[in-house]
């Protein structure tokens, strides 16, 4: 999950010179969003072993996709990352799932 919070705020960084060029560019506001949205993008990589975790980054994505609002590159953004996050929630439930019944492959002992 880490990993994951470090690449998106990469591209969330590496979305300022692409705002900067398209449609009329942002603002000093929009530019303050971007960067608040990479720190916090990057400080929550402190906090990916809470169990709230996981919601707290869904919650961060709802706010790169309305970043559309500020640009349509960030919002497409957000709706991307968004989709590997869900997989992730994804795989998580179903590593849970398959833990509590016992059906891991490493749960598995061999027949003697």
């Amino acid at each position: 999950m880490s990993a994951t919070l470090v690449l998106e705020a990469l591209t969330i960084l590496l979305a300022l010179p692409v705002a900067a060029k398209t449609s009329g560019g942002v603002g000093p506001v929009g530019v303050t969003v971007i960067l608040l949205l990479a720190v916090l993008h990057i400080a929550g990589c402190v906090y990916v072993k809470r169990p709230w975790a996981l919601a707290a980054v869904l919650a961060l994505q709802v706010f790169v996709v309305a970043g559309w609002f500020i640009n349509s590159s960030l919002g497409v953004m957000g709706v991307v990352f968004g989709a590997v996050w869900g997989t992730i929630a994804w795989f998580r439930y179903e590593y849970r799932r398959r833990l509590a019944a016992g059906t891991l492959p490493s749960q598995n002992r061999p027949a003697d």
